[in-house]
């Protein structure tokens, strides 16, 4: 499928109603088409194999995930439906039509216990659900597809979608009490800065100078979820304003799922193999946590307005008339 001269490869985005994949098309621009579920369902190989034929992909990123990682306990089949079955239909549709594919996966297929940042070819170990169905995924892809690159990123944040920094504004602005987990440690990613390593690395696995296999793509420096936190309020609220954001263990915030303490992801493979950066979630913060507390007041705002609009009228009592 020859890339179009007036453009580079087209690139088809799965999931491109998520975080990540609404991030890739503001990235990559005219080149990159990104797909809904109801567009291209990876639970469905006939649908998938139509929908990247009909967009005649040069490159496919399989940013499809089933994320919400404490329901995934009580109910994972849909889980592993997407990120098990849906990714080994994404790999085996590509290898059958000869386009080379970019699988998103998780810091979770890890149990946090080795005591320092993972490589990719640690153990994994995973210790709930959506982990567990990540890593099974990534099975199939590297079985199924010799052009396929995995990319293990972590704790990803942006302007779409709920995600960690939205809740953090969203708490601060309704002055709702700030208590995050200080003792799990990991790597913030921004989305806006995955989805140009992402992109760049389609670019050279489209290019051929890049093989396949697994490679770790998250942010620097390694924090906290306190550490996160504390940095978003401090981006947004003056001093003067900002609102204590408190430091709580794990065992405070039980969760059906378990949580690794410690998924620090190593990206150097990333930077001296490939020559790509990894995204700064210090210096991208700002930014988006601003943006986000905008949208959060903004909500706040209209949610106010119609509970005023929805309360009862006070209309002033009838006058009686005489012999009444």
């Amino acid at each position: 499928m020859p890339a179009s001269p007036q453009h580079g490869p087209r690139i088809v985005v799965l999931g491109g109603t998520g975080q990540l994949g609404a991030a890739l098309a503001r990235a990559g621009g005219p080149d990159v088409r990104a797909l809904s579920r109801a567009a291209a369902d990876v639970t469905d190989a006939a649908a998938l194999r139509s929908a990247l034929v009909a967009a005649r992909a040069d490159i496919v990123i399989n940013a499809a995930a089933y994320t919400a990682v404490d329901r995934a306990e009580s109910e994972p089949g849909p889980c592993f439906a997407v990120n098990r079955d849906g990714a080994g239909n994404a790999a085996s549709v590509c290898a059958a039509l000869g386009i080379p594919l970019v699988h998103l996966s998780t810091d979770y297929v890890f149990d946090g216990r080795k005591g320092a940042p993972y490589l990719e070819n640690d153990a994994r170990n995973p210790l709930n659900a959506y982990g567990a169905a990540k890593a099974a995924g990534e099975d199939l892809v590297l079985a199924r597809h010799e052009r396929a690159i995995i990319l293990r990123t972590a704790w990803l944040f942006g302007l779409d979608r709920p995600n960690f920094v939205r809740t953090v504004m969203r708490l601060a602005l309704a002055g709702r009490p700030l208590r995050f987990v200080a003792d799990q440690h990991g790597s913030p990613t921004p989305a806006p800065g995955l989805a140009r390593v992402v992109l760049a690395m389609a670019a050279r696995l489209h290019e051929g100078t890049a093989r396949g296999g697994i490679v770790h793509a998250a942010g620097a420096p390694h924090a906290t979820w306190h550490d996160v936190a504390s940095s978003a309020v401090a981006a947004v609220f003056p001093a003067w304003q900002r609102p204590p954001v408190a430091a709580i263990t794990t065992d405070a915030y039980p969760t059906p799922a378990r949580r690794p303490a410690d998924t620090r992801i190593d990206c150097t493979r990333l930077r001296t193999e490939h020559g790509i950066e990894v995204p700064d979630w210090v210096r991208a913060l700002p930014r988006l946590a601003a943006a986000l507390a905008a949208q959060e007041a903004d909500r706040l705002r209209s949610e106010a307005a119609s509970e005023v609009s929805a309360r009862p009228s006070l209309q002033p009592a009838p006058a009686l008339h005489a012999g009444e």
